[in-house]
């Protein structure tokens, strides 16, 4: 679907056609009189054609689209959606959202934040003591990132199956992690 102003430019385009793009090679063929009245019949069968007769320029066919949608904002939302204008002017948003905002009301869907699984948060929590531990490398950083992930994703898979928590060392310290939040 076009937007606005791409069936403003249409317009705007046909218009200037109709007008007297194409009558000056008319003229030449076939005479003045043919030719402006094959121009009237093509201007009376077309709504372009029409508002070329009316006197409507692009400006006026504008200023009236936004006289609607104005009444049409006022109609749903209040005398304060007036105050759209200035406001479009600093910072321009899709109609109805400008005029909702000013409104006070919510417009568009809101987005719900995904909320990260349980085994995810075990995972992180299990990650966090790889980090903290000195055997994947010195504290703080992790030599093997992609074996030291493996690692404490089986683990957390294991406490979260039922299996029992390493008797010592890091696997022990990522189960521990992984138990409390799996609880």
């Amino acid at each position: 679907m076009a937007t606005l102003r791409e069936r403003l430019k249409a317009a705007e385009t046909q218009l200037a056609f109709l007008a007297g793009g194409a009558t000056g090679a008319a003229v030449s063929r076939v005479g003045a009189i043919p030719a402006a009245r094959g121009a009237a019949r093509l201007a009376v069968g077309t709504p372009q054609g029409r508002a070329v007769l009316a006197g409507i320029s692009y400006s006026v066919l504008r200023d009236e689209l936004n006289a609607r949608d104005q009444a049409a904002a006022e109609e749903r939302f209040g005398p304060r959606a007036g105050l759209v204008e200035p406001l479009r002017a600093l910072q321009p948003l899709p109609l109805p959202i400008a005029q909702a905002t000013i409104a006070g009301m919510d417009a568009g869907a809101k987005v719900r934040k995904k909320v990260q699984s349980k085994f995810n948060k075990a995972v992180s929590a299990g990650m966090k003591q790889v980090k903290a531990s000195t055997s994947n490398g010195k504290k703080g950083s992790i030599k093997d990132a992609k074996k030291a992930f493996s690692t404490v994703v089986k683990t957390v898979s294991k406490i979260k199956k039922g299996g029992k928590v390493a008797k010592k060392g890091l696997l022990r310290k990522i189960g521990l992690a992984a138990k409390k939040v799996l609880k």
